[in-house]
């Protein structure tokens, strides 16, 4: 079975376990600051703090953005649920907005609409979580003029977007996660994603404040800092001065972390090199009548995490007829051996958003996406061979229902 998604683990990421397995350290050790210091690197943020997972992140990020009870967060409702949750974690209630059908991406004309909304009722949002979505940066910018219109918080879900790049209006080049036009950006390190930790994430931020709140938050909300103690009772004294977590990364995980980094442009080169493979094919014979790849926001250029395709609906085809061919098509590449996946159910949808309120609103752009989209097999361990093989079987199935 060809997936949608897998790791690559070569010989020198085993042997920077197995040195660390060796070493003093297993956790809280110096390999976290390392792997912190090289997510700099990659990403050009000042600080980042890692943590055990990209949920943890998301949550960390929405407490520092002081997200409590009675507070409201806006994020893109085609994503994974934890985008949303992570407001509701720190206490929060989140509203989910509409999506560009054709990118996946949130729609800033819904965004705008849904503050104006907000702000309308004496409600406006504390947060705002623009998604990344597929490997391609969202308009952060169109973004953060909406959020500062209201004094919201923007937090970048850059879980997808690792080894991307957008050019902002200014014309300067900016990384994923940078924080360039972001307080926090956030980053998930599951074996599926950019490079792998097994499971962690991070958050990036350029403000100190930030940055040693999050260090807090991570570690149970203790301090050892002698500036910040309210009495000293020896060198072993510390003090839990805010309720934090146990969200910390292992050494372990972050000397994987660290030897997978030094690999993050060959596999971005190479995502690419796979996605351009895809592209030429379906733009060749009669694919265009029946597929579409994803469309990329102009300005961004994609680090695929995905590679997303959808259907093209047929005259006066209804929703549900494409989602039937959608899983027709689905169960005809797992009988060739192909694994794909759907990205992502929006969130409105999901059974406990509804059941407590919070799917509220019309989504029209997200559910023309979902209906047809499918996410083919994109992984750096693809080789050339195996984009044909996925190519020749989606046109294959498509043949058939079609006949």
């Amino acid at each position: 079975m060809l997936p949608y998604g897998r790791q690559v683990i070569e010989e020198d990421d085993i042997a920077a376990v197995v040195e660390q397995l060796r070493s003093d350290w297993l956790t809280q050790g110096p390999a976290v600051a390392k792997f912190e210091e090289a997510l700099c690197g990659l990403t050009g943020a000042r600080y980042a703090v890692a943590v055990s997972s990209g949920t943890a992140a998301l949550h960390l990020a929405a407490l520092a953005a002081g997200v409590r009870s009675g507070d409201t967060g806006v994020t893109s409702d085609v994503t994974f649920v934890a985008s949303a949750n992570c407001i509701r974690y720190a206490g929060g209630s989140p509203r989910l907005v509409d999506v560009d059908p054709r990118t996946g991406h949130i729609s800033l004309e819904a965004l705008r609409a849904e503050v104006a909304r907000l702000k309308s009722k004496g409600t406006p949002p504390k947060v705002i979580v623009p998604v990344d979505f597929s490997g391609s940066v969202a308009d952060l910018e169109g973004v953060r003029a909406i959020a500062d219109s209201v004094g919201a918080i923007v937090i970048e879900d850059a879980a997808h977007s690792l080894g991307a790049t957008y050019t902002a209006r200014d014309g300067a080049t900016r990384n994923a996660a940078s924080c360039a036009h972001t307080q926090m950006a956030i980053l998930s390190f599951h074996p599926v994603k950019h490079i792998t930790t097994g499971e962690g994430g991070a958050i990036t931020t350029n403000d100190e404040g930030a940055y040693r709140t999050l260090l807090e938050l991570r570690t149970h909300g203790i301090t050892k800092d002698p500036a910040k103690l309210k009495q000293v009772d020896g060198p072993w004294y510390y003090e839990q001065q805010s309720l934090g977590y146990h969200y910390r990364i292992t050494d372990l995980q972050c000397a994987l972390g660290l030897s997978q980094a030094k690999k993050l442009g060959r596999f971005v080169a190479r995502r690419r090199e796979l996605a351009a493979r895809y592209d030429k094919a379906f733009a060749a014979g009669a694919f265009p009548t029946v597929v579409r790849p994803l469309g990329q926001p102009p300005a961004t250029v994609s680090s695929y995490h995905l590679y997303v395709i959808n259907l093209v609906a047929r005259a006066g085809e209804t929703l549900a007829q494409v989602s039937q061919r959608r899983r027709a098509l689905y169960d005809g590449l797992r009988e060739k051996g192909i694994g794909p996946q759907v990205h992502y159910i929006p969130v409105h949808r999901q059974p406990d958003f509804v059941a407590a309120g919070l799917a509220n609103g019309d989504f029209p752009g997200a559910d023309t996406y979902y209906a047809g989209c499918l996410s083919l097999p994109m992984f750096p361990g693809m080789v050339d061979g195996d984009v044909e093989r996925v190519v020749d079987a989606v046109g294959s199935v498509l043949l058939q229902n079609a006949s």
